[in-house]
């Protein structure tokens, strides 16, 4: 009778265990999107970093994809951001810069927050059956003077714990009115630490339904603000050079403590993990931090808008490739995650970005592509960089070519990406047919924009 009770027991066992591999076969994937706050294109190990080792975000790309082609949607947060969000060039939801005070918005040009009507990834995979969860910086309204910015809910966000620019600042993290202070609760360099717990904890509460985490931590923006012991670890080279590697190591911890926490939860194979920035470096430490490509955050060139770009789904997303033939951009996210969820797109949405999925899990490369960058409206509310580093405002990549000018034509410049990544010689003289073709285009594009 025992025997036959233990039988029993352990086919019962046995068929829930195939249940439950059964219905994580078939539940579509978890999606964590960790972006990066101003991480250059050359910061991590395996793109040519050489401030701090970084072995957890290595053994990532060693275990996933590594992109070369990957843009952000802009050279500055709140806009970048926007993209990611939308799926649609920032400028169409009126937001060109960093958001910040009421006056400054309107200098600028621009609007106090991202408008709720614009279309949100959240609220689509919301819609389809995934809990969702934003963690971390926001930058999308809210803070200084803008008091009436939307909350996380009206953009399909289930729970939340952000920083002080966003609607509903988490107490730990927002002890005074300002972006940080040594009296929060959660010390300027254990914010990342904070917003990795929260998202293993949202996901350890959803066990039977998929999770889409924005997990957007504000490292590494300045200020550095590393630990004493992790900066008594870099004693070579100037301060703040020292406290930037310290600040890039705790971030490489945090996330092998994501990815360990993943596998506790017995969710790392069923998740996919998508590691990028916001914009390029600032400080660049003389470009070394954007591995050579000119520019920085607050340009156009590629120092300030292309970025590491790391995908991580085991048996999905191929392992050890590097791809450097896929161009993708920060709209594309949206319809491709939602391919990859089974969401259904938004009625009526005109998203600029394109579903890149076939590219993402290695089944084939996206075609040519037109990509449309601007930055700076005007000489008096934008910052820009100092000198050759202070591109036109606007750009456009096709195929091999990249050209910048400005909104009147001027200004041009044409490069061969495939042959000068870095920018060094203006083809717009030798080459007129193509430098007036991408012209007219961008400059097109531009008079589009609200």
């Amino acid at each position: 009778m025992q025997r036959r009770d233990f039988l029993r027991g352990a086919a019962a066992l046995s068929a829930a265990s195939l249940l439950t591999r059964a219905q994580a076969a078939t539940r579509p994937p978890n999606i964590i999107l960790l972006l990066t706050d101003d991480m250059g294109f050359g910061d991590v190990g395996c793109y040519g970093g050489r401030f701090a080792p970084t072995p957890n975000l290595d053994k990532l790309a060693a275990e996933g994809t590594r992109f070369c082609d990957y843009y952000s949607a802009s050279p500055i947060c709140s806009p970048s951001r926007t993209g990611l969000t939308t799926g649609m060039y920032p400028g169409r939801w009126r937001i060109t810069s960093y958001l910040q005070t009421r006056a400054g918005n309107a200098a600028c040009g621009q609007a106090d927050f991202l408008d709720p009507a614009a279309p949100s990834l959240a609220r689509c995979l919301r819609e389809a059956g995934y809990a969702t969860g934003h963690f971390g910086k926001w930058h999308m309204g809210g803070g200084r003077d803008v008091r009436d910015a939307p909350k996380f809910a009206a953009y399909g966000f289930d729970e939340h714990a952000s920083t002080w620019e966003s609607p509903e600042p988490h107490p730990d993290i927002t002890s005074t009115d300002w972006i940080w202070a040594p009296s929060d609760k959660v010390k300027r360099y254990d914010r990342t630490a904070f917003f990795v717990d929260q998202t293993l904890d949202f996901m350890r509460r959803h066990p039977d339904q998929p999770c889409y985490v924005n997990l957007w931590p504000d490292d590494a923006h300045t200020p550095f603000v590393p630990s004493d012991d992790g900066l008594s670890h870099y004693t070579d080279g100037p301060l703040e050079q020292r406290k930037f590697s310290a600040v890039l190591d705790e971030y490489d911890k945090q996330v092998g403590r994501l990815m360990a926490g993943l596998r506790a939860l017995g969710q790392a194979d069923n998740t996919l993990v998508l590691f990028t920035s916001d914009n390029g470096a600032l400080p660049t430490f003389g470009g070394r931090r954007s591995d050579g490509l000119r520019g920085s955050k607050l340009g156009c060139y590629e120092g300030g808008i292309r970025m590491p770009f790391i995908a991580h789904w085991p048996g999905h997303v191929p392992a050890g490739r590097v791809d450097d033939q896929a161009v993708l951009h920060a709209t594309d996210l949206f319809p491709t995650l939602c391919a990859v969820a089974g969401a259904k797109l938004p009625a009526q949405a005109k998203l600029d970005g394109s579903d890149q999925s076939a590219a993402l899990l290695g089944r084939g490369q996206s075609g040519e592509r037109t990509l449309f960058f601007e930055y700076g409206r005007n000489n008096t509310s934008f910052a820009y960089p100092q000198g050759r580093d202070r591109s036109p405002r606007l750009a456009v990549r096709q195929g091999k070519w990249k050209l910048l000018c400005n909104e009147d034509g001027g200004g041009v410049e044409l490069y061969d990406l495939v042959a000068d990544r870095n920018e060094t010689t203006n083809l717009a003289e030798k080459e007129p047919a193509v430098t007036s073709r991408l012209r007219e285009l961008v400059t097109t594009w531009r008079k589009e924009l609200p």
